[in-house]
């Protein structure tokens, strides 16, 4: 019993050096996921050159955070850490779905195989608003929106596919499901848009008409 008290003095500086860097994570994660979201809305205002300084200042905020955990693997899978990447991905997928760019793999977003997937899906379900606000801008169908509505079906096909335990994917799965009512309630708002735009467009070709048959 000699060194008890030596060694709990050990135990206590590795847990307040644990407990500090969990504290940074968290705040650091916090601040990733701002900056993110923060993207995204500038995605939407179609500011690319604010979502650009967003997404790299997201992309560095999170090399920064991920360095940080590098000695505490169980702080760098932990719950907030990894929400954080997600989201990551996601404002990055989403600018390059949007821009027409190659996707960006998680080796170059420097982030796991899971959170990468993971974003993928939230980029899908994102898609669906960016598909509604140009309904709404065009008054109805539009071939942009159909392009978004084919990139979230690839989106779809790919993810259901990843069939591997949810221990690996971190709730892919859901996920997944997800993004499957998503593309349908979208695939059908599309097909509907589409529908009254042809009969609108008929109703007035027969206006266009009506007085020259009736002369």
């Amino acid at each position: 019993m000699h060194n008890l008290n030596a060694i709990c003095d050990q135990v206590r500086q590795d847990l307040e050096e644990r407990n500090s860097a969990r504290d940074q994570a968290i705040a650091g994660s916090r601040q990733l996921i701002r900056l993110c979201s923060e993207g995204i809305r500038a995605l939407h205002r179609r500011d690319w050159e604010t979502a650009d300084k967003k997404l790299a200042a997201a992309k560095a905020g999170a090399r920064q955070l991920t360095a940080g955990l590098s000695a505490y693997p169980e702080l760098y899978h932990s719950g907030y850490t990894q929400d954080a990447l997600k989201e990551l991905a996601e404002a990055h997928l989403t600018r390059a779905i949007l821009r027409g760019e190659p996707l960006p793999a998680p080796s170059e977003l420097e982030i796991e195989s899971a959170a990468w997937l993971k974003g993928l899906g939230e980029a899908a379900t994102e898609l669906r608003r960016f598909i509604l606000d140009i309904m709404r801008r065009h008054d109805g169908h539009s071939a942009e929106a159909e392009k978004l509505l084919t990139a979230m079906d690839a989106i779809y096909d790919q993810l259901v596919s990843f069939d591997f335990p949810d221990a690996l994917t971190r709730g892919l799965r859901r996920q997944t499901d997800v993004v499957r009512g998503v593309l349908e309630r979208t695939r059908g708002d599309l097909t509907q848009s589409l529908r009254q735009q042809a009969l609108q467009e008929a109703l007035r070709e027969f206006e266009t008409r009506l007085p020259r048959d009736c002369g």
